[in-house]
């Protein structure tokens, strides 16, 4: 598997990719670059590649209020998949949510991804609620990760700088 190198999107050319790929897997969600700025305002966002080639994205939304609750969501474009690069964004966005005090973990996913949804299934989600937002057609499925301990805290791997220099943020 190539190496990942995994930003926080910290310029608008960083925030077009990732809107790029949450645009591209969420169409009916599609966001708009003000719309990306306000999120990593209030989630954590990161945006992988594969050397220079864009592969994915992700969105931690931290724990609010008492829940302990935390949304994590990995994105990976299609023809990128298979390769071990969800492995390593939901390890890493996991490990974040944990690192934030999350007790319980949920993802969404958009109904028709049917690769997204076998990845969460995969991981342990299980389907908690399936819904349409009013005023739209498309189908979400939220799951919450199994009740039980959540995975051992596993510290967020170094990312490179836009330097190409590794270092934890």
């Amino acid at each position: 598997m190539p190496t990942l190198r995994i930003e926080k999107p910290a310029d608008d050319a960083r925030l077009r990719d990732w809107q790029h790929v949450h645009n591209v897997i969420v169409p009916p969600a599609a966001l708009s670059l003000d719309e990306v700025r306000e999120r990593v305002r209030r989630y954590r966002l990161e945006v992988a590649y594969a050397g220079d080639v864009l592969v994915g994205c992700t969105t931690v939304r931290p724990p609010a209020g008492d829940g302990g609750t935390a949304t994590v969501i990995a994105r990976v474009l299609a023809e990128h998949r298979g390769q071990g690069f969800g492995e390593e964004l939901y390890a890493r966005g996991l490990a974040e949510a944990r690192a934030l005090g999350a007790e319980t973990i949920e993802t969404v996913v958009l109904a028709a991804n049917e690769a997204g949804l076998r990845f969460a299934r995969h991981h342990g989600f299980v389907e908690s609620d399936r819904y349409v937002l009013p005023g739209e057609s498309a189908e979400w499925v939220d799951l919450r990760l199994a009740q039980g301990p959540l995975p051992a805290f596993t510290p967020p791997l170094p990312h490179a700088d836009r330097s190409g220099r590794s270092g934890a943020s």
